[in-house]
């Protein structure tokens, strides 16, 4: 079912795997010590074909201001220091940047590393950022460079 969906892709494959587990629609048994999912349930589910629109819903499956961080920081690039984000997050009056980042870490949509924190693939970092129109992009783009000058 996921090599069908994934077509093997290797991140797209741990996604999935990732998004039916916390469904319990892929789950481990102890008991058979193997991994066990009910075929209807998974095939029923709306699981998209493409890498690119399944991170578009998973972003858009978290709260508002866990999706808003995430594209304030796609801004920056695929990978900043922590100690920019703090920065950023005090020059903008974002109180919750850094938590809400970390909301992402814990999902797999960011990596934090020594002292980077950086998205876990290109694609993600693009859905996060084509998640808001381009006239709102060009503002905050404004907004930012306004505030960190």
């Amino acid at each position: 079912i996921i090599y069908r969906k994934t077509k093997g892709n290797p991140l797209f494959v741990s996604q999935m795997m990732l998004a039916l587990s916390k469904k319990r629609l892929l789950f481990p048994s102890l008991s058979r010590r193997r991994w066990e999912w009910d075929n209807e349930k998974i095939m029923s589910q709306k699981l998209p074909d493409d890498v690119a629109v399944f991170f578009t819903q998973s972003i858009a499956d978290l709260p508002s201001d866990v999706r808003i961080s995430l594209f304030h920081f796609s801004c920056f690039g695929a990978s900043v220091e922590i100690a920019f984000v703090k920065t950023l997050e005090i020059a903008l009056e974002m109180r919750g940047l850094c938590d809400n980042l970390d909301i992402a870490v814990d999902v797999g949509l960011l990596e934090k590393k020594d002292d980077q924190i950086r998205f876990s693939h290109d694609r993600i970092q693009e859905a996060a950022y084509n998640a808001v129109p381009a006239d709102e992009r060009c503002l905050y783009h404004h907004v930012c460079g306004m505030a960190l000058a």
